[in-house]
């Protein structure tokens, strides 16, 4: 029986999201602790204990603690994902890197900002940050239409670093509705096997 696998983690945060569905499709046994981030749980010294940044996620493999959820994602995929994930070979590696590069710059800047204006109350400017998604999104479409991961032929840590702040990007006010080929990007991650989704808000284009 393998043991499972701690994640600190708040079921609207997207970094956090990453490490879960990636633990999920290893089908990794996992243990879900709620941070509430809202009563600043994360600033406590027993939380400031695993992660000095004070972020989430962060995990407890048997002892062994990672925080970051890019730095997580290699972790997990060089233990657990049997070279599916992440490839050796220099080209693949670089390619897979230049991607989570991505999801810790323009992402996390453009269509995970403009989500967090409209989900936590952010103060942003709500303009750049739309501009700074949309900007991002067309080249992911052209990218996109060429191959259908973002690293080649199959998925990689890569695609599940950029999944979730873009299909929740529509929460943020950015809409997906000009770009075909990264919708059915999407849908190809959304249809792997294991694959859990993350929790949806009425913000934004899915205000009711």
């Amino acid at each position: 029986m393998s043991h499972a696998i701690k994640l600190y983690r708040h079921p609207l945060s997207g970094h956090a999201h990453r490490v879960e569905l990636l633990l999920a499709l290893l089908q990794q046994p996992t243990e879900l602790v709620f941070v509430d981030l809202a009563k600043g749980a994360h600033k406590h010294p027993e939380f400031l204990a695993l992660n000095t940044f004070g972020q989430v996620p962060v995990i407890d493999d048997n002892g062994t603690v990672v925080s970051d959820s890019n730095a997580i994602l290699v972790y997990l995929a060089k233990k657990y994902g049997n070279g599916r994930w992440l490839p050796e070979d220099p080209l693949g590696a670089a390619r897979v890197q230049r991607w989570l590069s991505v999801a810790a710059g323009q992402l996390a800047f453009g269509p995970a900002a403009a989500r967090l204006i409209t989900v936590f109350g952010a103060r942003f400017n709500a303009e750049e940050v739309l501009a700074r998604a949309h900007a991002l999104f067309q080249v992911m479409e052209s990218e996109l239409a060429k191959s259908p991961f973002l690293a080649g032929d199959s998925a990689t840590i890569a695609d599940i670093a950029n999944y979730t702040y873009i299909a929740h990007a529509p929460e943020g006010n950015v809409s997906l509705q000009d770009y075909p080929h990264l919708r059915a990007w999407l849908a190809r991650i959304e249809a792997l096997p294991g694959f859990v989704p993350m929790q949806r808000t009425a913000a934004g284009l899915l205000a009711i």
